[in-house]
């Protein structure tokens, strides 16, 4: 029997907001443990939350870039739950009202393009932050447990998909589509180091074609995208044998181990029942005016499947389109200045997506940390398309410029990489390597016309590859 993976993902964004979800204390990262509390968000006896507007601006915000609708009101309830970094012992979430409900992702591969449908958007707190100590930093391993609360407050965003994630790889691929959308709408930098964006997978596998759904099983601990993909993977793979043994999943939460490369049980898994949900008594409902969602839908930027297509009319490839609608906004203005400016959109795109980007890689710095901007890389492009220096040698002028040495003219000139086009010259040239090797020529005139290969190559070593290819091809077709 052939089983098919059903996948639903469920994401944590931390929003970028100056304040906690429920009280006046300081989001920050990186501060000294426990500088950021007060008595709302350590649960003291009497102290009372009140909601962070800012928070819900952008969660709306975050819900119409996500196609989803907004409801005219929502609730807050309270999850009941125990765990030494939840001061209150229940969290401040959403149940049955949440913000936003309804929505869908367009999500584009290599081979394919696919919809994921949001079952909704809604709003709770973060928790506090376990720091286990020992070896490894893991539970498991550690002598002992700290807990550190700045981060018990922050406002935080669940987006749960709906099952419609067929492979690990697809899984993936819409994480990183919905950080693009996270981040371009400015919610949250969604830095997954710093834990402000998280992923739980949520696996089960049933008979293809079945309509019925598996016993599904939640994925944590996967701290990158390759993580994310291998994990899932992974669990198909363990459920796919069990079950082809005779064996049941059961309904748990499992850890993925990364140096392992498999997941490990932590604890049976939750129903909604078991955290006994029920209205938060200290908040009121809210009720959101219908022109204050369309002012912020009237906000909304140009989100990276509306991009993708307008740089695909611009005639970029695919796949640098998808790289540069979803990529750094600093390496997206880069392209957009160098057509700006007057280059070849295809030809800026290959740039910014390959050389630049794998030269900022190596150097280890970000694009302004570099001199270089789009009127340089229009110059370039330029030098290219009229033969002025070759392929190769662009490459090595882009290292000059994002070194300080000048614009490309001036790089190109200092370095002696400008092509030598000059036609008399480049006749004479060919003459002299013909006269060189009158054997290869003899060949060449007897049929075996690979041999013009070797005789460009003899011109562009004497040239000490200056020699403009496409003229050197010319002559030698002509003399030959």
């Amino acid at each position: 029997m052939k089983w098919e993976p059903v996948i639903g993902i469920e994401v944590h964004v931390e929003l970028d907001t100056d304040s906690k979800m429920f009280c006046g204390c300081r989001v920050s990262f990186g501060d000294p443990p426990n500088t950021h509390v007060c008595p709302v968000c350590l649960a003291l006896p009497g102290s009372l939350p009140v909601p962070n507007r800012k928070a819900i601006e952008r969660i709306i915000r975050l819900g119409l870039a996500l196609n989803c609708r907004i409801n005219p009101g929502s609730v807050f309830h309270r999850k009941n739950y125990y765990y030494a970094d939840l001061p209150k012992n229940y969290q401040i979430s959403q149940f049955d009202v949440p913000v936003c409900v309804d929505g869908w992702l367009d999500v584009e591969s290599d081979d394919s393009r696919f919809r994921v449908g949001i079952e909704r958007v809604h709003m709770e707190e973060d928790t506090g932050k376990s720091v286990h100590v020992g070896e490894g930093g893991r539970i498991h391993s550690a002598a002992e447990t700290l807990v550190d609360f700045n981060r018990a407050g922050t406002p935080l965003v669940e987006i749960v998909s709906r099952p419609d994630l067929r492979s690990a790889a697809d899984a993936r691929t819409y994480a990183q589509e919905l950080r693009a959308v996270v981040v371009e709408t400015g919610v949250s930098d969604a830095r997954m180091e710093r834990g402000s964006i998280r992923f739980d997978a949520n696996v089960s596998i049933r008979p293809e074609g079945s309509p019925e759904l598996g016993v599904k099983v939640e994925i944590k601990n996967m701290n990158s995208f390759r993580s994310l993909e291998r994990a899932i993977r992974s669990e198909i793979e363990r459920q796919t044998a069990l079950i082809t043994a005779g064996e049941r999943v059961v309904m748990e939460t499992r850890h993925w181990d990364e140096e392992g490369e498999v997941t490990h049980g932590m604890r049976t898994k939750e129903g909604s029942s078991d955290y006994r949900y029920f209205t938060e008594p200290d908040l009121a409902p809210m009720v959101f005016d219908g022109s204050w969602v369309e002012e912020a839908r009237s906000h909304l930027p140009e989100l990276p499947a509306l991009r993708r297509d307008r740089y695909r009319g611009m005639g970029v490839k695919p796949a640098a389109a998808r790289v540069l609608a979803s990529s750094d906004p600093q390496l997206r203005s880069l392209f957009e200045e160098a057509v700006a400016s007057g280059a070849d959109a295809v030809a800026a795109g290959n740039w910014v997506t390959g050389e630049v980007t794998a030269s900022l890689r190596r150097r280890e710095v970000s694009l302004e940390d570099v001199p270089l901007g789009g009127e340089q890389i229009a110059a370039l492009t330029r030098m290219v398309s009229e033969g002025r220096v070759s392929a190769s040698a662009a490459r090595e002028v882009l290292e000059g410029v994002m070194n300080g040495e000048g614009s490309p003219s001036e790089v190109a000139d200092r370095r002696n990489l400008l092509q030598l086009s000059d036609r008399t010259a480049l006749e004479e040239l060919v003459q002299e390597v013909m006269a060189a090797n009158p054997e290869a020529v003899e060949r060449y005139r007897s049929g075996e016309r690979k041999v013009r290969g070797f005789l460009v190559g003899q011109v562009m070593r004497a040239t000490s590859g200056r020699a403009d290819p496409r003229a050197v091809n010319e002559i030698l077709t002509a003399r030959l």
